[in-house]
C-alpha cells in the first residue's frame, strides 16, 4: 500500500514539474523588445483638418523583436501632453490587425483624439503618441514619444441625431421637458420654426436628463454656453449645421395662402406656436373660369434676413398637378415642399365642398411631423 502511495506521489510531483517548465517556457516566448525609434510623422507635426475633408496621416516606427523570433503586435496610443499613457485618450491596433509597423489614421479619428484632449472646433492643440509592442501580454512601451498638433475643423465630431431649443427666450421657457424640437433635414443639419423673445437660449441633444448643450457665440456654433436675444418677440427660422458649425436665423414675416387664379395672397395665417400657423373661418370662394371653378392654391412665406432684406419662398405640392382631394386622399397630398413661383404649377386643390364655405386652415412646420404639411377643415 505504501509503495502505491509513494508511486502516486512521485507521479504527481513529476506532472507538476513538467507543467511548470512548460509554463515558464511559454511565458519566455512572450517577451518582446520596446520600439526604439519612431519614424513618422516627425515630432511636432501640425495637421490641419478642413471641414468635410477626407484623408489620413501615416504613423510609422521601427520593428520590435520577439524573443522567439515570431510575430509582434503593435498598438498606437495617444495621450494629453504630460500624460504617461497609463490611461490613454485613444489607442488603436496598427494596420493589418496590429501586425504592421505602421498605422494610417483618418482625419475623422484624429478629430476624435483632439476632441478627447479638449480641443474645441476651429482651434488647435497638442497630443503625444507612442507605440506599444507585445504578444498580447508583457506590453512594452516605446522608448520614444512624439508630439502631434491637430487643428480641428469647424464641425463637430459627435453630431447629435436630435436637437432641442430651450431657455428663457424660447416658447417652452427653461423647462427642458418643454423644449422645442428641431427637424432633422440632413445628417447633422437641423431646422426649427419658432418664436424667440428677449432672454437666452441654447441647444440640447435631448430633452431629458443632462444633455450635451451647444450655443452660438456670435461667430460659430460652439459647445455649452448661451445665446442672448434682445428686442421684441419674432417668429424665426433657425438653421443649425453641426458639420460646419454654422448657425443662421431668418425672421418669418408672414405665411399667406396664395390663390393661383387671382395670382395673389388671399389671407395671412396667424402664427400660433411651435411652428404652427392657423386661421379659423377663412372664406373660400373658387374662381369662375370658362371651363369651371378653379380651386388651386399654395403658400407663400415672406422672410427677412439679418440685414433687413426680404425674400419670398413658395411652398406647394410635390406634384406639378393634382386632382381635388376627397375622404380617401393620402396624407402625403398635403405635404409642403419649396416650389417655384409659377402661377399654376405645384398647387394644391381645395376639396369641392369648400367652395363658398369657410374653412379652418393649419400649416404645420413643427419638428414633430415627419414632413411639413397642412390641413383644411371645411366648416
Amino acid at each position: 500500500m505504501k509503495k502505491i502511495f509513494y508511486s502516486l506521489l512521485a507521479f504527481i510531483v513529476i506532472v507538476l514539474v513538467v507543467s511548470g517548465c512548460k509554463k515558464d517556457k511559454t511565458l519566455n516566448h512572450t517577451n518582446v523588445s520596446a520600439v526604439s525609434t519612431l519614424f513618422a510623422p516627425e515630432n511636432n507635426k501640425f495637421v490641419k483638418i478642413a471641414s468635410g475633408a477626407s484623408g489620413s496621416v501615416s504613423f510609422e516606427w521601427a520593428q520590435a523583436r520577439a524573443e522567439d523570433n515570431g510575430l509582434v503586435l503593435y498598438e498606437v496610443a495617444f495621450d494629453k501632453e504630460g500624460g504617461d499613457f497609463s490611461k490613454p485618450l485613444y489607442s488603436v491596433p496598427s494596420d493589418g490587425n496590429g501586425l504592421y509597423n505602421k498605422l494610417s489614421l483618418t482625419f475623422s479619428d484624429l478629430n476624435k483624439i483632439a476632441t478627447a484632449a479638449g480641443v474645441k472646433p476651429q482651434e488647435s492643440g497638442k497630443v503625444i503618441w507612442t507605440v506599444m509592442s507585445s504578444k498580447g501580454i508583457n506590453v512594452q512601451k516605446s522608448t520614444e514619444i512624439r508630439t502631434v498638433e491637430i487643428q480641428r475643423p469647424a464641425g463637430f465630431t459627435d453630431i447629435p441625431t436630435e436637437l432641442y431649443l430651450t431657455g428663457t427666450a424660447t416658447e417652452g421657457g427653461d423647462d427642458l421637458t418643454k423644449a422645442i424640437k428641431f427637424k432633422l433635414t440632413a445628417p447633422g443639419k437641423f431646422e426649427a420654426f419658432t418664436s424667440l423673445k428677449a432672454g437666452t437660449y441654447h441647444f440640447a441633444d435631448r430633452n431629458t436628463g443632462t444633455p450635451s448643450t451647444y450655443s452660438y457665440d456670435g461667430t460659430k456654433l460652439t459647445e455649452a454656453g448661451n445665446t442672448t436675444v434682445t428686442g421684441d418677440a419674432k417668429v424665426q427660422r433657425i438653421e443649425v449645421d453641426f458639420n460646419v458649425a454654422s448657425f443662421k436665423t431668418t425672421e418669418v414675416v408672414s405665411v399667406g395662402l396664395w390663390f393661383a387664379a387671382d395670382n395673389k395672397i388671399w389671407f395671412d395665417l396667424p402664427y400660433k406656436a411651435a411652428g404652427v400657423w392657423e386661421i379659423d373661418g377663412a372664406s373660400i370662394v373658387f374662381h369662375q373660369e370658362s371651363w369651371g371653378r378653379d380651386e388651386r392654391y399654395k403658400f407663400r412665406f415672406t422672410f427677412k434676413d439679418a440685414a433687413g432684406a426680404t425674400s419670398t419662398q413658395y411652398y406647394g405640392s410635390t406634384n406639378s398637378d393634382n386632382s381635388r382631394p376627397d375622404t380617401g386622399t393620402a396624407p402625403s397630398f398635403y405635404y409642403m415642399v419649396p416650389v417655384n413661383n409659377s402661377q399654376y404649377d405645384y398647387c394644391f386643390k381645395f376639396t369641392g365642398a369648400a367652395d363658398n364655405k369657410t374653412a379652418d386652415i393649419k400649416v404645420d412646420f413643427s419638428g414633430n411631423v415627419a414632413n411639413y404639411t397642412h390641413s383644411v377643415k371645411v366648416n
